[in-house]
């Protein structure tokens, strides 16, 4: 027997290692299929299902987590996760950025605790630096410290700005050197991060500029740029023409003139026809050039400002009479006096200048004469003059400032009633004669009005609300729906069937009542049924074995054979290890 047992190596083993290791699907089966693995696959089914539940539960119930703070130290992070335990406060740390966050419903709750506080206790910055310097350091480390400081505090001041979320300065500061035309000018580099929705102006951008232009010395503003979280420059380049720029706010200037008449239109037109049923557009053309003028005119007839002269006479008509001391000189009787005629002046160049003094022709009129004529005084035997006249100067200087409109179009569409008559000429004509007043309607300049009224594509009205697809409480709902229908699904379509299933394996192995196996045994004995299970020590016969039922009776009736005919079990198994 034992002979007939063993397999010899030559046909069993050779054939049944390839088997064991070709087929792992049909030794899967086999696992599947021992009775201890069947009666425990419906309850390892059942905590499969209870753990997927969980699982997904956890992973769709947990709420979405916000940035509390970002780039903490290591001891602010473990203060700030301290005070937030102790007031029940659950908070995490992210493991690719360091970010400590927790639940966006105890968002502002934990910073109003923290803030109270007094955390995070971010370590010293600005200034404070330089208090913690030690002695003894070198001159470099003095200056990086200064530096530092200074980069610190500017980005303080600019976090100040109500837009500006966080900011970082990097400044560059050349060594000074003793040439001249080796020094080179500081720079600066400003990254800044804005609040969500916001963006900075140009007049505030200026600001940063000269901000931190006026903080460190030399710095022009020209040296710094400025440059937002997403990588775009904020700062005019310096390639950048003056042309150019003045561009720019010229369309500035017009969108401006613009937005001011259509805001005009609108608030004129909302409450006669209602908000969504018309709209409106207006072009201006606006004259930006800058002109300047300046004009001189002079009068013909010249005013009189300096005069200057003398004039000499004999003081009688006759010849003097001879006086003094007797036997002098002076008795001598002076000579007789003669007649010149006066020579005509030359006449004055127009526009010379006169001087004091002098005579200048075109400005003094000399008048020479020796004295008197035949019917003239004859005291004055001669005269000398010199005058100055001005001529009258009138200067205008006129400037047109720009922006001043040339021309006004203004469009107005309206809408037509869903229901009823359209709108009419005569109440066309009114709204036209609104629109003209609104915006200072004026035909010498060419300005044009037109209004239309037409039937609106799409739909009836504006709606200004909110989408409600975007509402803060749709996630929530949404989260708690997808976690019940699951666990819903879980109960209905995994525990119930599998529960089905072990009460009614539980009911099919449970053994049966000694009257119904007789009932059993006489309705097989009259109809021919199947035989009733064999007790202990009753033998099992091949025809019993076949016409078993159940999986665990036929167990039963296996051993029971293998136990009353062992030859003929050694010599079955024998076969089957040979096919």
């Amino acid at each position: 027997m034992s002979n007939a047992l063993t397999p010899s190596p030559q046909s069993g083993v050779a054939g049944l290692v390839p088997e064991r290791f070709a087929n792992p699907l049909h030794q899967l089966q086999g696992l599947l299929a021992q009775p201890a693995v069947r009666r425990s696959l419906p309850m390892v089914l059942l905590v499969g299902l209870v753990a997927a539940a969980a699982l997904a539960w956890m992973l769709i119930a947990s709420p979405n987590q916000k940035t509390l703070f970002a780039g903490l130290a290591d001891a602010d992070k473990a203060s700030v996760m301290a005070a937030l335990q102790q007031a029940n406060i659950t908070s995490k740390i992210d493991q690719g950025t360091g970010a400590l966050t927790v639940a966006e419903d105890d968002f502002s709750r934990a910073r109003i605790l923290l803030a109270g506080q007094g955390l995070p206790k971010a370590a010293p910055g600005g200034y404070q630096i330089l208090d913690n310097l030690p002695m003894g350091v070198s001159r470099a480390v003095e200056g990086e410290r200064l530096r530092q400081a200074r980069e610190t505090e500017l980005a303080r001041s600019i976090q100040e700005i109500d837009a500006v979320a966080e900011a970082r300065v990097h400044l560059a500061t050349p060594e000074q050197s003793v040439f001249v035309r080796d020094n080179a000018a500081p720079s600066a580099s400003v990254i800044v991060k804005l609040q969500p929705g916001r963006s900075l102006g140009d007049a505030q951008v200026s600001s940063i500029v000269n901000l931190v232009a006026s903080s460190v010395p030399g710095m022009k503003p020209e040296g710094v740029t400025i440059v937002d979280q997403m990588g775009g420059l904020l700062t005019k380049g310096a390639h950048e023409s003056q042309l150019g720029i003045a561009s720019d706010e010229r369309i500035a200037f017009q969108r401006r003139v613009e937005e001011k008449y259509r805001a005009q239109v609108v608030q004129l037109l909302t409450p006669l026809i209602g908000s969504g049923n018309f709209t409106t557009e207006v072009q201006a053309d606006v004259d930006l050039n800058e002109t300047q003028a300046t004009r001189e005119s002079y009068d013909k007839q010249g005013t009189l400002r300096v005069e200057q002269g003398n004039w000499t006479g004999n003081g009688k008509e006759g010849p003097a009479a001879p006086g003094g001391i007797p036997g002098a000189l002076s008795n001598t009787p002076p000579p007789t006096a003669t007649l010149a005629t006066p020579q005509p002046a030359a006449t004055p160049a127009p526009g010379a200048t006169p001087v004091p003094g002098a005579s200048t022709p075109g400005a003094a009129a000399p008048v020479v004469a020796a004295a008197a004529a035949a019917v003239g005084d004859a005291l004055k035997a001669s005269d000398q003059y010199s005058r100055a006249y001005d001529l009258g100067k009138e200067v205008s200087v006129s400037r047109t400032a720009p922006g001043t409109i040339t021309r006004l179009s203004v469009a107005v569409l309206l809408r037509d009633p869903e229901t009823g008559k359209p709108r009419g000429t005569v109440e066309i004509q009114q709204i036209t004669s609104l629109v003209q007043t609104a915006v200072g309607f004026n035909q010498g300049r060419g300005d044009r009005v037109t209004v239309i009224s037409r039937k609106f594509a799409g739909a009836t009205a504006f709606e200004d609300k909110q989408p409600w697809y975007e509402a803060g409480w749709l996630p929530v709902v949404a989260r708690n729906v997808t976690a019940i229908v699951i666990a819903l699904l879980v109960l209905f379509l995994g525990i119930r069937p599998l529960s089905k299933a072990v009460l009614k394996k539980r009911e099919d192995s449970a053994p049966q009542p000694r009257a119904a196996l007789g009932r059993d045994s006489a309705g097989d004995s009259q109809g021919g049924g199947q035989m009733p299970p064999p007790r202990a020590d009753q033998p099992v016969s091949i025809d019993a074995l076949e016409q078993t039922r159940g999986y665990d009776d036929r167990i039963g009736m296996v051993r029971g054979f293998t136990r009353d005919n062992p030859a003929r079990a050694a010599l079955a198994v024998r076969d089957m290890i040979k096919s």
